[in-house]
Order: structure tokens, then sequence, then C-alpha cells
């Protein structure tokens, strides 16, 4: 089940009127599809729709003739950047940095124009031109398969969801999270505390601190901060049965992750890639694998459509405990 995003709350309050009030006269079939709003100086208005890009018009309908598009202007990014950053954009410099503003929902905005550089380093961008508006959905019951391989016998067993960009990996996360947290009397699982190190406010949502999706009563975030420090620090201060965190890369993540396991820890996280194989060649990534620090692979594709897990694996034997071809029973 999808869960409905709410569109007059978190995305029209960010766009230009003309945009706003096309945008609102989209069917709302085709809205509860929409991935992607994508804003251009001088372009058409693009809606995606999974990996389709199509052009809207100021009726609503979707469109692929050029002439009859809504086309963005440079008042209409720079009327967006107001809304999104609350008139205070000079708060965001951090983000702007990472080239992305995330907002209420777990909508994240991406953004891209002029780069200042300052010692070889961005310190800014100016002149913006394009934005990426990315919806965050929450799927409550994405990780109803994976859940039993992941929790048995009241235990959690560190697990490493390996997927390629945008098959949906963090929305697995977020409800493997949620079910965690919440607990499964099918599968005998009162729930267990979480520590979340969101870095980029794109799995809890957070507003004001308080997240804005169902992440069940046993969750603490950590919003807004890197994964390596955050990790630690909930290890520390929260006392967690597992920490997650999303798209594992750097050398400093990967020592988090040990130090959390050496804790007793259990750890769920991302990392891209296209399975196991591709995942330790990854700088950093690889030695966890080799050495063992995680006893499952969840591996998704987006075929046939976005989410699908292809195979999940015990890490350490290189067991299949499950792959697409082969059916498995899932609770209620």
């Amino acid at each position: 089940m999808i869960a409905a995003i709410s569109i007059e709350k978190t995305i029209i309050p960010i766009l230009p009127p003309l945009i706003a009030s096309a945008v609102l006269r989209l069917s709302a079939s085709i809205l509860q599809q929409v991935t992607e709003i994508r804003l251009r100086v001088g372009q058409p208005v693009l809606i995606m729709i999974g990996k389709a890009d199509n052009m809207l018009r100021s009726d609503g309908t979707l469109i692929s003739e050029v002439t009859q598009a809504v086309i963005c202007t440079r008042d209409d990014i720079i009327k967006a950047l107001q809304l999104i950053s609350r008139n205070s954009l000079y708060a965001y410099e951090q983000e702007l940095q990472a080239g992305y503003i995330t907002i209420s929902g777990g909508h994240r905005v991406g953004i891209a124009g002029q780069a200042i550089i300052d010692n070889g380093k961005l310190k800014a961008l100016k002149n913006i031109s394009s934005l990426n508006i990315r919806l965050a959905r929450e799927q409550k019951g994405a990780a109803d398969l994976v859940f039993p391989y992941v929790v048995s016998g009241g235990r959690i067993a560190s697990s490493l969801i390996i997927s390629p960009p945008r098959c949906g990996k963090t929305t697995l996360l977020r409800d493997l999270i949620r079910q965690i947290s919440s607990g499964s009397r099918c599968h005998g699982f009162a729930g267990a505390q979480v520590g979340l190190v969101d870095e980029r406010s794109e799995i809890a949502g957070c507003w004001d601190g308080v997240p804005t999706v169902d992440l069940g009563p046993r969750v603490d975030v950590l919003d807004g901060c890197p994964k390596a420090v955050g990790m630690i620090m909930l290890v520390r201060s929260m006392a967690p049965q597992a920490v997650a965190t999303d798209e594992l890369g750097s050398i400093e993540d990967a020592q988090a992750v040990r130090e959390a396991l050496h804790a007793g820890v259990a750890v769920l996280t991302t990392v891209h890639g296209h399975d196991a194989a591709d995942a330790a060649r990854r700088p950093n990534i690889g030695d966890l694998l080799k050495d063992q620090y995680f006893e499952r692979f969840i591996i998704l594709s987006d075929q046939p459509a976005i989410g699908t897990v292809e195979e999940i694996t015990d890490a350490r034997t290189g067991r299949n405990l499950y792959s697409r071809k082969n059916g498995v029973k899932v609770c209620g």
C-alpha cells in the first residue's frame, strides 16, 4: 500500500502560482504516480512518472508538444526558491553545497546552477537555473517480503540493501525500520529500539526535528547528521538494538559500522550496486563485505517494477535464501 502524498500540503506550497495551478489540475491517479517535477529556466515543466518524462500543459494535461507546454521562467525559479527556503536561502548554505534541500514530507529538491569554487571546493551556487523536486513515497508493506529474513527468533540480522539508483532502496529501508520499530505479532516479534541517522533527511522526512512519516513508536532520529558521527552517537547515547542509515560510502562510514557491530548493535543500511560482487568493488565498502560484517544481502532492481526484491542472500555463507524466480511465504 502506498500512502497518499499530500500534494496540497507539501508540494503545491513550494511551486510558483502558474505551475502550482497546472499541477493541481493533474488527475488524482496521475498525481499518485509522479516521481519528480523538473523545472528548468526557459524549458517546459516536466512531470516524471517512473522513468518517463511528460510535459505539463496549463490545464493539467500531460503532453509531448513543446509549444503547448507550461514554460518555466527565471522568475519561477526565484519564486520557488523563496518558497522552499521560507525566504531565508542563506540559512540553507550547507544544503546548497550538497546540491539539494529537503522539505516537509522528506521530498528532496535538487539544485543546479553556477558553482562558486573556493580552494578547489564548492562554496555555493548562484544563478540557479534548475530544480528537481523528487517526491518521497511512504510505501507501507514494502518490507513485508524481507522482514522474516532480517528478523528471526527475536533477533535482528545486520543487513545491507544493494540497489542501483532509483530502485527503491530508501523506500524499503524506511518500511523495514517501521516494521522493526512496531513489531510483528505474526512473527512473534515485540519490536525493537532503532536509531536512525538521516543525513539527507530523506528517510524520516523530519520537519523541525520531528519525523513526518510513520516510523513506528521506537525510533530515535538524528536528522541532518553525518552518518559516521551519528551512528556512534546513537550507540553511545540511545542504547538502540539496531542503527539504520542510507548510502554508505566513506571510510568513516565503514568504521562506524564496525564500531556499532562490535558494540552488539545490528546495522541496517544501503549501498549502490547491482549485486554483492558489485558492492564489494566499492572503495571502503569492500572490506566490510570481505570481513563478513553483514549477515544479509538484499538485492533490488526496477524490473518489472521499482522496488522489486531480486534475491536475499546469507552474506556469510553465500546461501541463497530467496530469489524472485522462487515463491516465498509472507505473513498475512
